[in-house]
């Protein structure tokens, strides 16, 4: 299905990020030369995402600024400058601009290199909103750059997803990317919680599926990522895209 409206998840302090996010919000770290969020904001617009929302907590005002740069997709702010809300405390505070269809979520850190196809549109084109509640964008932890850790799911024949027992190691990483009906969101509890809280509801359920991306996904959540991420593409001889 095409989707048509997204939520950049872009408040957060970017703690990991230091001392970079000292002075910035960590969407607006540079990376290949433009600020993080500029590489998320290209790829939803050629993915013919037409409105995305955007939460602002740390450095606001710098990342609104930028913002006003920005014509296509059309942009539209969410202030979290009272509270930083976590990733699904952000998504029910912005739950009124949202919508009732199916969005995709993004974070703000999330890159990656493709040398073929486009994975948001192969990420839409796989979503079933019938028997899938959310869809996540899943990499290989074995061709992820960056801090994988033991992974996070594991993935059965029919992309159904489930956690990793604590002492486990999981091949498939969140790719910072999904597809989700944005009702569910409503149900969390007041104030912040992290989306994590809906994906066990939806394991629970059988309706968390994943959908594995094509290329390489790199993880850039601090300095010694984003610096390993952007040697790889230099060794590649282009960008992320």
């Amino acid at each position: 299905m095409q989707i048509k409206r997204a939520m950049v998840m872009a408040a957060g302090k970017g703690t990991r990020m230091q001392p970079l996010t000292d002075t910035m919000p960590k969407p607006m770290v540079p990376f290949m030369g433009r600020p993080l969020i500029d590489h998320v904001l290209d790829r939803l617009a050629a993915a013919g995402i037409e409105e995305v929302i955007v939460n602002t907590h740390h450095f606001a005002d710098v990342l609104e600024a930028h913002l006003t740069s920005r014509h296509h997709p059309r942009i539209v702010l969410s202030d979290e400058r009272a509270q930083l809300l976590d990733t699904g405390g952000g998504a029910k505070h912005a739950i009124a601009l949202l919508g009732d269809e199916p969005i995709i979520t993004f974070n703000s850190d999330s890159v990656w290199a493709e040398p073929e196809g486009t994975n948001l549109r192969d990420l839409m084109a796989a979503f079933e909103p019938e028997r899938m509640d959310a869809l996540l964008m899943i990499a290989d932890a074995a061709r992820t750059i960056g801090f994988v850790g033991r992974g996070d799911f594991h993935m059965d024949g029919e992309g159904q997803l489930t956690r990793r027992k604590p002492d486990e190691t999981a091949l498939c990483m969140f790719a910072g990317v999904q597809i989700i009906k944005p009702q569910l969101f409503a149900d969390g509890p007041d104030g912040p919680f992290s989306t994590n809280l809906i994906w066990d509801r939806l394991i629970g359920r059988g309706t968390l599926f994943g959908h594995a991306m094509q290329g390489t996904w790199m993880h850039v959540g601090s300095p010694p990522d984003l610096a390993a991420a952007e040697a790889f593409l230099h060794d590649l001889g282009g960008a992320a895209r």
